[in-house]
């Protein structure tokens, strides 16, 4: 390109006839940049003009290809914190909930285990409450017994020492156990020879 201009600039200066005092090396080169200009001087200009309009083109393209990326880059950053905050934001939640949910539990599990330690000693209480009771009706029926057992020997003996009294006391000599002796005897032999008359 700045061989171009170079050349444009030369031709610019040839038509306006403003070059300097000339040698005769300088009138031929300056005869064959107009004999050149004249040969090709429309095709450059129209080459210099389409390579304008693609320069002019290929910086707006760059232009607004850079835009369109600045752009895109952009929505893709919004994009990309907007998704980093969602996220942010659901992780938090989750996190509150799961939180929440194991202080739940522990809640729950403190009040089981409240509601355990309370039945376990209800259970403890009814369990001493009923042996006490046990160990006293065993005490009441072991009493019983023993006072029971207690008035029947007394009864046993008292009746054995009348018994012995009254045995000492009406202890009859031996005449009148012979009698005594042979009356019940009489009476046997003959009580079954009257049942047999009866009959």
């Amino acid at each position: 390109m700045a061989s171009i201009t170079d050349h444009q600039q030369a031709i610019a200066a040839g038509d306006t006839g403003q070059a300097s005092p000339a040698t005769p090396d300088d009138n031929s080169a300056g005869n064959l940049d107009r004999v050149r200009d004249i040969l090709f001087g429309g095709q450059m200009r129209d080459l210099d003009r389409r390579f304008a309009r693609i320069e002019e083109r290929l910086a707006k393209d760059a232009a607004d290809l850079k835009d369109e990326l600045r752009n895109r880059l952009a929505t893709l950053e919004q994009f990309v914190r907007a998704e980093t905050e969602a996220l942010a934001q659901r992780i938090g939640t989750e996190h509150d909930e799961r939180t929440e949910a194991v202080a739940a539990m522990s809640r729950d599990l403190q009040a089981t285990s409240a509601a355990f330690d309370k039945k376990i000693a209800g259970v403890e209480d009814r369990l001493a409450r009923a042996q006490r009771e046990l160990r006293q009706q065993i005490l009441d029926v072991q009493k019983q017994l023993a006072d029971e057992t207690r008035e029947r020997m007394d009864g046993i003996l008292a009746r054995l020492n009348r018994e012995a009294n009254d045995l000492r006391s009406a202890k009859a000599d031996r005449v009148t156990l012979a009698a005594l002796f042979t009356e019940v005897a009489m009476r046997l032999t003959h009580e079954p020879a009257a049942r047999s008359e009866q009959e």
